[in-house]
């Protein structure tokens, strides 16, 4: 069974995907990471940087013994999925950018990183994690999916908070979209507060062999709103 490598974004965690995605592991062998700093890995230094998160994944999945994989990357993790499929590109059969983008200062989010850091050491993580949450659903906090959704975010203290908003503000993957050989599915919400349209079209008009969905009356948590297309959507592109 192929496997499937799922990277969790910003403040998430790998118990994001649980009972979102069950129509998926009868065909693939689910992979769930939890990246340093959050979700049940929020008890270890997080890292600072884009390439170093990527490193770590590769890491991970060598000690795993995985060997061939698909790779899935949603928000931030969608950023580590684009230099892991320039880094492991040889071990990647297909590849899945998920409300993303390839500008890591994120023009056009709801608000600014600088303003998100500030806010975050005003306010406190706890806080913070229920205010980012309700961004990712179009309901927002009246969403059904929120308060899981907040929960997992909650995990993540104030260092891995500001490692992440450190990590996507030093990063750019623009000038490497032309590189990534492997054929690409976009998918993106169509009422996504962090990642605007812009950042979505240079994904698809600049990797080479990329295919676009997108989700309408959804924001960034396609994957919890719409949950049925969102898993049709990821195994009609793998099983072509």
């Amino acid at each position: 069974m192929n496997a499937l490598v799922l990277i969790h974004g910003f403040m998430g965690g790998g118990a994001q995907w649980e009972g979102y995605i069950d129509g998926l592991a009868g065909q693939f062998d689910l992979i769930t990471t939890d990246l340093p700093g959050f979700g049940a890995r929020s008890h270890l230094s997080p890292i600072d940087s884009i390439n170093g998160y990527a490193d770590w994944v590769i890491d991970h999945l060598r000690k795993a013994g995985v060997v061939r994989y698909h790779l899935l990357g949603h928000s931030m993790g969608g950023m580590i999925a684009q230099e892991v499929a320039l880094k492991d590109n040889d071990r990647i059969d297909r590849l899945v950018l998920y409300a993303t983008g390839a500008i890591g200062v994120l023009p056009g989010r709801f608000e600014t990183i600088e303003e998100s850091k500030r806010r975050a050491q005003e306010e406190g993580s706890a806080a913070t994690a229920r205010r980012i949450a309700a961004t990712w659903f179009l309901k927002r906090e009246a969403a059904e999916g929120f308060e899981r959704c907040a929960t997992i975010a909650a995990q993540s203290k104030l260092p891995a908070i500001n490692a992440g908003l450190d990590a996507m503000q030093s990063w750019s993957g623009k000038q490497n979209l032309s590189q990534i050989e492997k054929e690409t599915l976009v998918i993106w919400g169509d009422r996504d507060r962090t990642y605007p349209w812009t950042q979505i079209q240079k994904l698809w008009t600049d990797i080479p062999n990329s295919s676009l969905a997108v989700v309408p009356d959804c924001a960034h948590a396609v994957h919890a709103e719409k949950p049925e297309l969102f898993g049709r959507l990821i195994a009609d592109f793998l099983a072509r």
